[in-house]
């Protein structure tokens, strides 16, 4: 399985899965990280693992489509089949998804359908949730919509702060991604996910 990476900070999912697949536990491949922030971790974690990365600064476009569209070149250029958004804090459009139909993957840390959009843990936080999670899913258009592919449960404590509470959600993240990509590794090639 060829895979492209998005991510926009520290770039830990990317390294869960970059080591995962170093240690045998995927049958994938990273062609290339592309990151937004040019201070993002990312890129140095993918130097580590001697993987190629990009640098499309959303900044530098006019648009959201111009950025898509430099997104699509870059991993067509690097024969990329499965896109993973691994901290990507952009929203994609239709630009992205036409050229990759049913074939990226987004992680969120709720269990959607509940709280989407940004600061979700703070969103459960507020709404006085007991539990929350994590679930990754194929990006559509709608932000943090389309079919799920794996979630994971995290009880929220009394006294969880939005800090602790992401970062025990983090753990369960780098856990699902990495067998979110498992499943779709596993599937026939002539399938789709789900």
């Amino acid at each position: 399985l060829k895979l492209g990476i998005l991510a926009s900070g520290s770039g830990s999912n990317f390294e869960v899965i970059a080591q995962a697949i170093q240690n045998q536990q995927l049958n994938a491949q990273v062609q290339v990280l592309i990151y937004n922030n040019p201070k993002a971790q990312a890129a140095a974690r993918a130097e580590k693992y001697g993987i190629p990365s990009i640098l499309l600064n959303h900044r530098s476009c006019k648009s959201r489509e111009e950025l898509d569209a430099k997104i699509v070149k870059s991993f067509q250029e690097y024969d990329v089949e499965w896109i993973m958004m691994a901290g990507w804090m952009r929203i994609v459009t239709q630009v992205l998804l036409d050229a990759f139909p049913d074939k990226i993957v987004n992680i969120h840390p709720s269990l959607l359908p509940s709280f989407p959009g940004i600061r979700a843990v703070e969103q459960a936080l507020k709404a006085g949730v007991k539990i929350t999670g994590c679930t990754v899913h194929i990006a559509r258009l709608e932000v943090d919509s389309g079919p799920i592919l794996m979630q994971a449960a995290v009880p929220i404590l009394p006294d969880d702060t939005a800090e602790t509470l992401h970062a025990r959600i983090q753990v369960q993240e780098h856990k699902i991604m990495v067998g979110a990509i498992a499943l779709i590794a596993d599937r026939p090639t002539d399938k789709n996910v789900p």
